[in-house]
């Protein structure tokens, strides 16, 4: 009998990915359901704060076009104090408001105006920093810890497949491949899920850099402009 006819009265192995995953080991399983829903849980953030990054873009440009406009600061502050302001907006509604408290008081403590106000906007920078930067660490975690998790589906499922090859005392590569396929299987789902997570933390959290250094270089500016108005009245 020659090779090909060996070959064809060889039994077919079903080794598609349900096949593989139905086939392992109860634990090689589990880790599997929890890979897979920890790359859903990554894509689904990554969807999320992608949205939102691009929307805080669009948001900054407009209110740094509506700020250098030559739009009154008390003009642009009733329009914004009255809805609920997020990153560059946010920064400058607070700043606006510790001012009007100065001066509603009398302007009793307006001498140590600039440094509340600073102090103001480092809390505010932040906080919205905060806001954006909320959840990346789940990427990074399950960037860092997938691979191994899926490393550990591999090394069970292989010790698994050992222990039935030496039940029944058959070795073929027909009978150790299947095992073998299934264990790996869940190191591949564990890249799967690493990957992305790692590449999106890094994208994301450059991201967040640029809109941080947005804000700081806005509250400089904002800042500058507050103090030289303190000054005048001061002088006055």
């Amino acid at each position: 009998m020659n090779p090909a006819d060996v070959a064809q009265a060889a039994p077919q192995i079903d080794m598609s990915f349900w096949t593989l995953f139905w086939h392992a080991h109860i634990v090689v399983k589990l880790v599997m359901c929890g890979l897979i829903g920890a790359s859903i849980w990554c894509w689904s953030i990554i969807i999320d704060k992608s949205l939102l990054y691009r929307r805080t873009r669009r948001d900054m440009d407009a209110f740094e076009e509506g700020f250098w406009s030559g739009r009154s600061l008390e003009e642009l502050y009733r329009d914004l104090s009255s809805k609920p302001a997020n990153d560059m907006a946010a920064v400058f509604v607070a700043a606006m408001r510790e001012w009007k408290r100065s001066f509603e008081n009398g302007g009793r403590s307006v001498a140590s105006l600039s440094q509340r106000i600073d102090k103001v906007l480092d809390v505010t920078i932040q906080r919205e920093t905060e806001r954006l930067e909320s959840k990346l660490l789940v990427l990074s975690t399950i960037a860092s810890s997938a691979p191994f998790i899926g490393l550990f589906g591999t090394v069970w499922g292989i010790m698994h497949s050992f222990t039935a090859i030496a039940v029944s005392k058959n070795s073929s590569l027909a009978v150790v491949a299947p095992g073998i396929a299934e264990a790996l299987f869940a190191t591949a789902i564990g890249l799967f899920a690493a990957i992305p997570a790692l590449m999106a933390y890094n994208k994301l959290q450059a991201e967040v850099a640029k809109a941080q250094n947005r804000l700081e270089a806005f509250a400089d500016e904002f800042s500058a402009i507050l103090s030289r108005q303190i000054d005048e009245r001061l002088a006055a």
